[in-house]
């Protein structure tokens, strides 16, 4: 039999009332069907009921002290189980009665005499309220005196944030501080917990003080939010305890149709490989994301933060990726991106996560009122190119930047810049274009297609690795140290290969599709209407034309008195069309919600100040009509192709089929820009187009693996 404490008790009578099916106990003294008397009425205010607002939050807390089947722990016991539901809660590590039992006082006291909220139930909700609008602390403690003010006397209002905070920190879900060297060399963690100076680069840990307190102040603070009780609550709530097996359950499987990464060949192929694993589908298969922002808002303060979040996708599509569902787990400190030494800060979540895979986690699962071990397993990263970067410790710059083909990748070097064509070698054998010099880059293509990498030989690759000294302190020598030719674009070995599993995935990282479109955009819109900046056709491109001896009438020219020459291409509209282009995109009206104003971004014939998501439509939807008047078909039908393939590539809804199409398509699309466009035109994220359907086919929607969720 449980036992609990008088304030438990209380707190399920309120909740539930007595039992009816009752006996009274009239041989212990129970007087059978006694009627009670009325009370007089008193004056004296009733305390706050336990409502259903905080209740369902103690209980999504502490879901042993509030709510157990009976039912279920009796049949197990007429089915002769050898663990009883009821004894494996009370043996549970989370089970905290103390706190409970704190947590129902504050549910118990009135916030000021006559008011119906307590003040958990008060404090709850101002502090959602804060979250959801942005408040800061100090706004919150003028809110929180402004009310004690006002408010009858005695009141049991918190002073400030810190007590509101101290008060509600029971209810779980908090988060560690762990010291960082100043240069990002080591985290004071573990063995190095103790240390006052770092391990690698002997830099102090804290800042040098002239006062006389003795309390020290660290240099660098990396916040960790410890992973595990996030995940649990998942299980313990109500309201998602049952989504958390859609993907099992209730998702409809149709054969060659993707509607969830639950759908895609990566994580099928995961399930083929481990097996046990995918036996409970409660297990989560998580993505990782992270990205820099500036937490100030002032772009000319140069300050970059760099969070971590976890994204859990066992859910259903109209829960998955959304904010409420996005677990924020690491919160790098600035002022200076990680860069190289991003794997120095993710050590405590690879430690979590390795636990979670190999050990796992004891869980109480609400919809079925058990216990279970719950593990979890990172599928891919979701991140734009810089990042990209430093979580693969592929560098992505330099002549073998693409990281899916590595060291296949084709590059040439131009005047000023690298750019990445050679798509020729992606046509079949026998198509003309490999051998057309004249339309192209002047020379023959006869090359096969670049290899598909697997992780194995990713880590025969890696093993090749010199150790590099990690840290950003002026006196090490291995950041400026050159790589050999055996370490192409590796700059060390990820720490994500610590996890087991992580070199047998399909698919590691994403390329992210809104950084894609976006820097795709700006290439085409730029050049197109000749924008001073954003252009490809400058006039280093034209000499670059000249010194790949191609596309003679594009050459640079001397008139009489010796002024260069430069003379309008086929793919740069006239002063007049550029005018009507962008009154064209002034007069153009979208439905509520579906994009910005575009209109305000026009202006004097030039297009400044895009966000991701106005190229994200401007792309899609815009160009393909709008380009139509006023270019040549054999320009005009590439940019409508290209429109079309990121339309297909990014629908909620993928086929197989389509998406085989595709990638034969967007080999043609991308040899037919370098028929037109010049070679300045083509970076890498151009070319990183032609991997969008194979990671498509690998990973399911692109809803699911880019930035828009993540950076919003």
């Amino acid at each position: 039999m449980n036992r609990h404490s008088l304030p438990i008790v209380k707190a399920h009578l309120w909740r539930y009332g007595m039992s009816v099916v009752y006996h009274t106990w009239i041989y212990h003294g129970e007087q059978f069907g006694i009627q009670r008397q009325d009370s007089p009425p008193t004056t004296t205010q009733e305390a706050p009921r336990l409502d259903d607002y905080t209740f369902n939050i103690l209980n999504d807390a502490f879901p042993r002290d509030i709510d157990i089947d009976e039912d279920l722990v009796e049949e197990d016991d007429m089915l002769g189980g050898t663990e009883d539901v009821g004894d494996d809660m009370t043996n549970m590590h989370w089970v905290e009665t103390d706190k409970y039992e704190k947590l129902v006082a504050e549910a118990e006291r009135e916030l000021f005499p006559g008011c119906n909220a307590s003040v958990l139930t008060a404090m709850v909700q101002f502090m959602h309220a804060k979250v959801l609008n942005h408040w800061s602390n100090k706004s919150f403690d003028t809110m929180l005196e402004i009310l004690s003010d006002i408010s009858p006397k005695p009141h049991n209002i918190p002073p400030s944030f810190y007590a509101a905070n101290k008060m509600l920190k029971d209810l779980g879900l908090g988060h560690e501080k762990i010291d960082a060297c100043v240069y990002d060399c080591a985290l004071f963690y573990k063995e190095h917990e103790g240390k006052d100076k770092c391990p690698v680069c002997d830099e102090p840990r804290y800042k040098p003080s002239t006062s006389k307190k003795k309390s020290k102040v660290p240099q660098k603070v990396l916040r960790y939010i410890p992973l595990k009780p996030r995940l649990q609550r998942l299980f313990m709530s109500n309201h998602t305890a049952g989504h958390m097996r859609w993907h099992k359950d209730k998702k409809v499987d149709e054969e060659g149709i993707m509607r969830h990464p639950a759908d895609s060949i990566a994580w099928k192929e995961f399930d083929k490989m481990y097996p046990q694993f995918a036996e409970d589908p409660r297990n989560i298969r998580l993505g990782l994301a992270t990205d820099g922002f500036n937490p100030f808002g002032n772009m000319s303060t140069s300050y970059s933060m760099w969070p971590v979040m976890v994204v859990p996708y066992n859910l259903p599509p109209w829960m998955c990726m959304k904010e409420q569902y996005s677990i924020l787990s690491l919160l790098i400190p600035g002022p200076k991106a990680p860069g190289k030494e991003l794997d120095v800060y993710l050590r405590p979540l690879i430690d979590e996560l390795k636990e979670l895979w190999e050990q796992g986690v004891q869980t109480y699962d609400k919809l079925s009122n058990t216990i279970f071990n719950m593990r979890a397993a990172v599928i891919w990263t979701i991140n734009d190119f810089p990042a990209y970067g430093n979580l693969s410790c592929w560098s992505t710059k330099g002549y073998k930047a693409c990281p899916v083909c590595l060291e296949d990748t084709t590059s040439t070097k131009l005047r000023n810049k690298i750019c990445y064509m050679g798509h020729r070698r992606y046509l079949k054998k026998n198509h003309p274009w490999r051998k057309d010099c004249q339309n192209f880059d002047g020379s023959i293509e006869m090359r096969d297609p670049p290899r598909e990498f697997s992780g194995e030989d990713i880590l025969l690759q890696l093993n090749q690795l010199m150790q590099r000294k990690v840290g950003k302190h002026p006196d090490n020598l291995d950041r400026k140290r050159k790589r050999t030719p055996m370490e192409l674009n590796w700059t060390n070995k990820s720490i994500f290969f610590e996890l087991e599993y992580w070199s047998k995935l399909k698919i590691r990282h994403n390329l992210d599709v809104m950084h894609i479109e976006k820097n795709i955009c700006d290439n085409i819109v730029g050049t197109l209407l000749n924008i001073e900046g954003k252009t490809k056709d400058t006039p280093n491109a034209r000499l670059d034309l000249k010194d790949m001896n191609i596309r003679t009438n594009l050459h640079l020219d001397k008139d009489e008195n010796g002024k260069i020459k430069k003379y309008l291409a086929e793919y740069t509209l006239e002063p007049a069309d550029r005018r009507a282009f962008c009154e064209f995109l002034k007069f153009i009206k979208f439905p509520d919600g579906y994009a910005a104003n575009i209109s305000r971004n026009v202006k004097n014939g030039k297009i400044s100040g895009l966000k991701t998501h106005d190229c994200h439509v401007l792309l899609q939807r815009i160009l393909p009509v709008g380009i139509r008047p006023y270019l040549r078909k054999e320009v005009c039908a590439p940019l409508v192709e290209l429109s079309s393939f990121f339309q297909q590539i990014c629908a909620k809804t993928l086929n197989v089929v389509d998406l085989d199409r595709l990638e034969v398509d967007i080999v043609l699309i991308l040899c037919k820009l370098e028929k037109i466009f010049p070679p300045a035109f083509f970076d890498v994220m151009v070319h990183l187009a032609y991997h969008l359907p194979r990671e498509a086919k690998l990973g399911g929607p692109i809803g699911y693996r880019w930035m828009y969720p993540i950076e919003r």
